[in-house]
């Protein structure tokens, strides 16, 4: 029987196996924020083990609320900056080289095929897109990552999920994640891997392969995955270029993370989206989508462009597209925040930052 892309991961990366169906795996990459880490950070302490396992490997950023709203938040801050200091993690993006983690640390190259990643972060999946797998934990084992750069996790099954179709105009790949949210439930893949694959996902870029896999978690997943391929070196080719001969070499090279043929997987599932229309969230919860002709006449009071999801440069390119020589409705509030520098650098060299504020837009730091 041959093995899932997760399933050759957790071969590769298998430390111990303490009972039927648990896996300890060595980690490649232990992502921190400001949020979650200063939590770890003083029980790590209090217990007189502040150390790190390799500080090489531990990247870090203070990216919800920059600059600080208030002292809780400025405290917090604090703490991983002096952690960060202490422990000479040379990859701590501080206010004013800070990003969305999801945005910032794909950007700087952290991430390759075959890696193992975790974080205190739910939305830690978004780092599948590249060939990993990737995974939001708690603070417990996220202390453990810190000290030892080993994590447990229950050996998962995959949902393969494949995409057929073609895109229509105006259809993005966060239309077709929360198609697929709405069909298995915000509890469908609990604990599972998404796996997406196809001819849709293999004409998309990295940046709609991050919104899809950013958004497994809202399935209940504890990873989304692509299989890396040419996009995935073209994304990654200035970081690994001294690594390869050529990109086709890195390509192929890239295939042994590819699930094989035989693969058992708990559940194939088969998506045709060439009429599919844009999705609209109307609830409380991410499953609750409608075709956005079902919200027609809906008042909107704000729009916010941004996330982790949807900040980076092809994000804010659609919109500035559509927003170039209009104003926002009277009433509405319009927001706009490029997820890192180099995102909002780009946009002010492109004319977007422009296109926004002539439009009525705030625009807003990277947060």
């Amino acid at each position: 029987m041959g093995k899932t892309i997760t399933e050759k991961i957790f071969a590769a990366h298998l430390r111990d196996t303490p009972s039927a169906g648990n896996a300890i795996l060595d980690i490649d990459v232990v992502m921190c924020h400001e949020i979650t880490t200063p939590i770890a950070i003083n029980d790590l302490m209090e217990r007189g083990m502040d150390r790190v396992f390799n500080a090489g490997r531990i990247k870090a950023v203070i990216d919800h609320v920059t600059p600080a709203k208030d002292s809780k938040t400025a405290l917090q801050g604090k703490i991983i900056r002096e952690w960060a200091h202490r422990h000479k993690i040379k990859d701590f993006f501080d206010i004013g080289a800070n990003g969305v983690c999801h945005a910032i640390f794909p950007e700087k190259g952290f991430i390759r095929p075959g890696n193992t990643v975790i974080m205190g972060d739910s939305h830690t999946c978004t780092h599948g897109a590249f060939g990993a797998f990737s995974a939001g934990i708690g603070t417990t084992d996220l202390e453990v990552g810190i000290l030892k750069g080993v994590c447990s996790f229950r050996t998962p099954e995959t949902i393969k999920i494949t995409i057929n179709g073609t895109l229509p105009d105006g259809v993005f790949a966060k239309d077709i994640i929360l198609s697929i949210i709405k069909r298995l439930t915000v509890k469908g893949a609990t604990d599972k891997i998404m796996e997406f694959s196809g001819p849709v996902v293999d004409k998309m870029d990295m940046a709609a392969r991050m919104t899809m896999c950013n958004m497994a978690i809202e399935a209940g997943a504890t990873c989304g995955v692509c299989l890396p391929d040419m996009v995935t070196v073209d994304f990654l080719w200035p970081f690994i270029k001294d690594d390869y001969a050529s990109r086709e070499e890195a390509a192929a090279d890239f295939k042994k993370w590819h699930s094989d043929p035989d693969a058992d997987y708990a559940e194939e599932l088969t998506f045709e989206i060439s009429s599919l229309s844009p999705q609209v969230t109307y609830g409380y919860k991410p499953d609750e989508v409608k075709d956005i002709a079902e919200m027609s006449g809906t008042t909107v009071d704000q729009v916010y462009i941004g996330s982790c999801t949807n900040g980076r440069i092809e994000d804010l390119r659609v919109a500035a597209s559509i927003l170039k020589g209009r104003k926002i409705a009277t009433g509405v509030r319009g927001i706009v925040s490029p997820a890192t520098p180099k995102t909002y650098s780009m946009a002010l060299e492109e004319g977007l930052i422009k296109i926004f504020m002539e439009a009525g837009f705030c625009v807003t730091n990277p947060t």
